[in-house]
């Protein structure tokens, strides 16, 4: 090949060659991901305006929907490691919103509870995340946000699906 139409191509000019377009599957995941993370980003300045952490507040808000969980099973339903969940629990109690109880049928389960002074923080939390997701989801009307979530549904069951096959 001639020397200068060598120089033209663009693995020679240390340019990038061009990618070819994603798809419109792969720009809705790019997109969600986004999504994602600017709701972290959000709950967690959202969180903080409660002395809390995004972390806490989801122990907080899941075990007000399983109170009385083991605590290997709330750090399954949070998708943490143990270790991970004792820490916060470990927090939760030292300012006394959570306590835990030994499970009357496993002398090595604790079993966690909502005390009476997380209520009011819990109400505090759950209308932060009424206003929070508001925001997020200005301008949508009902049936958009029904259509979203069963289409999220759906995603998420596809990639259980996946996840339970083996290779």
């Amino acid at each position: 090949m001639p020397r200068s139409s060598l120089a033209a191509t663009p693995l020679a000019t240390g340019a990038a060659a061009p990618s070819p377009p994603m798809s419109p599957g792969r720009e809705f995941v790019f997109a969600l991901h986004d999504v994602a993370r600017l709701l972290r980003t959000l709950g967690d300045q959202r969180a903080r305006e409660v002395n809390m952490t995004r972390a806490q507040w989801a122990v907080l808000k899941r075990l007000e929907m399983t109170e009385g969980a083991k605590q290997s099973e709330l750090a399954e339903l949070l998708d943490l490691q143990p270790i991970t969940l004792a820490r916060l629990v470990d927090k939760l109690c030292g300012i006394g919103l959570v306590v835990r109880r030994d499970d009357p049928n496993d002398r090595r389960a604790n079993r966690l509870y909502l005390t009476a002074k997380a209520a009011p923080v819990l109400n505090r939390l759950n209308a932060l995340g009424e206003r929070l997701v508001g925001q997020a989801l200005d301008g949508l009307d009902a049936s958009e946000i029904a259509a979203l979530i069963k289409n999220m549904g759906r995603i998420k069951a596809n990639i259980k699906r996946q996840l339970s096959c083996k290779g």
